[in-house]
């Protein structure tokens, strides 16, 4: 039976790495991310989001992470599903939509062909959004260094996170909105109650 495919998505700073983590805690469970989860990923990571490369065109961007996707699903996510693993990837297509489309504002039609050019047709069956304002999300991220991304200010972020929740609003059946402010802890229960409501639990018979 083929495993199931969880995609968290959200702003820089919601929490959502930490969440991917702690969801990701089951054996039977692989847990990964985008960009950079291979070893071309990790090299197109790189391209993406250094701020000290030349600067990348906005649609350049939008093909060098379908490209990553591509190779991730090649390499990861599709072998894993076939062996009949869950899969908790920190980001997903919900990403380009919200980033390069609402964020950058490319042709959400195009950005969608593309995407499922690069999955091969593969969605998640559940997105959970780490939803959290995004002055919480700048708080959590001070102190680091920014990458090419993060470093766009809020009024991007702000657009890349109303575009998250328009993206949830139109697909109710399989995005569910998470309140990600509070501890880790306490949105990990969140995150655990909309997974078993939607899912269930990981096949004990999956490798």
């Amino acid at each position: 039976m083929r495993g199931r495919l969880i995609a968290l998505e959200g702003i820089d700073g919601s929490g959502k790495t930490t969440q991917a983590r702690l969801l990701g805690r089951d054996p039977r469970v692989t847990v990964t991310a985008e960009p950079g989860a291979t070893a071309l990923g990790s090299e197109l990571r790189g391209l993406l989001l250094d701020r000290h490369l030349p600067p990348v065109a906005e649609r350049t961007e939008a093909l060098l992470l379908a490209a990553d996707r591509a190779q991730h699903m090649a390499e990861v996510v599709a072998p894993a599903l076939a062996a009949g693993r869950w899969v908790v990837t920190d980001r997903f297509s919900g990403s380009t939509l919200a980033y390069q489309g609402y964020g950058r504002g490319l042709d959400l039609g195009d950005l969608r062909r593309m995407v499922d050019f690069a999955t091969g047709g593969v969605e998640a069956d559940l997105t959970l959004l780490v939803d959290v304002p995004v002055e919480i999300a700048r708080g959590r991220r001070a102190g680091g260094a920014d990458d090419r991304l993060e470093s766009l200010g809020d009024e991007f972020l702000q657009r890349v996170r109303s575009g998250y929740l328009a993206l949830a609003a139109a697909d109710p059946g399989h995005w569910v909105v998470i309140d990600g402010t509070g501890g880790a802890d306490e949105v990990a229960e969140r995150l655990h109650t909309a997974v078993a409501a939607h899912l269930g639990a990981p096949d004990p018979g999956g490798s």
